[in-house]
């Protein structure tokens, strides 16, 4: 074996040694040789291989009433191959799992596994597992297929079950599985990817046993963006609706990121990152939170501070803030709109106002976001503790969307000053972008 030499002294009474640490699977040299003073003997010599180490943790998975799937940790050392004994099967050295099949139902199997390398065998690993009856679901099929979703429907089995197991994957994501009662008989599924060859198992589970699987496979619907980054995207795919998207900012292979849409608005394809309705969520913030964002996105929430970054750093965007009281509706629209992360500080850029609720916004342009734990740039008063938000301090505000809900004193409510002065916390209020390159249905370049 290569390495460097061990040398060891042991009594001259005695006849054996035993060596450790040695490795599994491998062949050594050994020589002794007798000392006496500085007097060497010549030495006797033999080579010792180690028997191999064995596989672990073997388990049975995917049992059904004809096949089951094991799986183990492979020997730490190089084998020649592995031999599966219910019956005499071997499978190579470089395997972690292999399929049994032609297995009978209703049969309980021991099996058991060991390392061979050349004429040694290691150790063995063993499981037990018991095939399940061979009454199955039947006619498993999929239906309303879209790019996104579809709906599996199923027969049950003749005799009763407990629940049901469903799995279902395509290339490039990985296998989902949901459990079901054993009243369900269809189930729709969603966030599929478009474009995408999917293949569904189900089997029926009585008593832990599962029965054997029946098996589907169906193709999803293409869209124009599979992979939409933002709701400008999905509006394009032909979303009418707005609600609660899966986006993908940095593609496929990107992680995955729920957001509001609100496809109505003026055109649609919004991405909203604000909203205030109930006061059912607590806007005085840390600044964690407000970077990370909080509340629920069909409710009052604020997408988060690292998010808007992201979004804003990818193309230009535009920026609009919607404001109801009672029966009034007005709206603020910025062409110009971003979050500067330079410093870690979240640094708004706005320009480019119209619209009907004043411009209350361009006085915080060029500001650091602030919170009731950080202050990147006070000014003579820490305007994030004062006025119970987290924003775009000056000194100190003339909006403050993000203030204490319903409350009308000291100037800390929900506050835009040029459409109700700062006496008026608003009740409603929305904040959106969308790329400024957006443009509307009917309007040139857009199709």
């Amino acid at each position: 074996m290569a390495g460097e030499p061990i040398s060891v002294s042991v009594d001259s009474e005695m006849v054996h040694l035993a060596l450790s640490p040695v490795s599994p699977g491998s062949t050594y040299e050994v020589r002794v040789m007798s000392v006496l003073g500085q007097d060497e003997s010549d030495s006797i010599q033999d080579t010792v291989t180690t028997l191999p180490d064995p596989p672990t943790d073997l388990r049975a998975i995917n049992v059904t009433d004809s096949k089951a799937l094991l799986l183990w940790r492979p020997a730490l050392a190089t084998v020649d191959h592995y031999v599966i004994v219910y019956s005499s099967d071997t499978v190579s050295g470089n395997a972690a799992e292999e399929q049994l099949q032609a297995l009978q139902s209703s049969t309980r199997y021991r099996v058991s596994i060991h390392s061979q390398l050349g004429a040694r065998s290691s150790s063995r690993a063993t499981t037990v597992f018991t095939t399940s009856s061979g009454d199955g679901p039947r006619d498993l099929k999929a239906s309303q297929v879209t790019p996104r979703t579809a709906v599996l429907s199923w027969k049950a089995p003749v005799s009763a079950v407990n629940s049901y197991r469903l799995s279902y994957y395509t290339d490039g994501q990985d296998i989902q599985e949901v459990i079901l009662d054993h009243t369900v008989k269809e189930l729709k599924l969603s966030r599929l990817f478009p474009s995408s060859t999917y293949t569904a198992h189900l089997q029926a589970e009585r008593d832990g046993l599962y029965m054997s699987a029946v098996s589907t496979d169906f193709t999803t619907g293409n869209l124009r963006f599979p992979f939409p980054t933002d709701c400008s995207q999905e509006k394009q795919n032909g979303a009418l609706g707005s609600g609660i998207v899966e986006v993908f900012p940095q593609g496929r292979e990107g992680k995955p990121l729920m957001v509001y849409c609100d496809m109505e608005t003026d055109g649609g394809g919004w991405t909203v990152f604000q909203r205030r309705k109930d006061g059912q969520v607590n806007f005085f913030r840390s600044w964690h939170e407000y970077s990370n964002g909080f509340g629920v996105l069909d409710g009052e929430f604020w997408l988060g501070n690292e998010q808007l970054h992201n979004f804003t750093k990818m193309t230009p965007m535009m920026l609009r803030v919607d404001l109801r009281a009672g029966d009034e509706s007005v709206y603020a629209h910025y062409s110009s709109f971003s979050i500067d992360n330079a410093k870690k500080h979240y640094t708004i850029r706005v320009s480019g106002y119209s619209g009907t609720a004043g411009n209350s916004l361009t006085y915080h342009d060029g500001r650091p976001f602030s919170t009731r734990d950080r202050d990147p740039q006070p000014f003579i008063t820490r305007c994030a503790m004062s006025y119970r938000g987290g924003w775009w301090y000056k000194n100190c505000h003339e909006a403050n969307l993000n203030g204490l809900y319903n409350t009308n004193t000291n100037h800390q409510g929900v506050i835009w000053t040029e459409w109700k002065g700062k006496d008026f916390s608003i009740p409603f209020t929305e904040m959106k972008f969308r790329p400024a390159s957006f443009r509307q249905p009917g309007q040139n370049g857009w199709s």
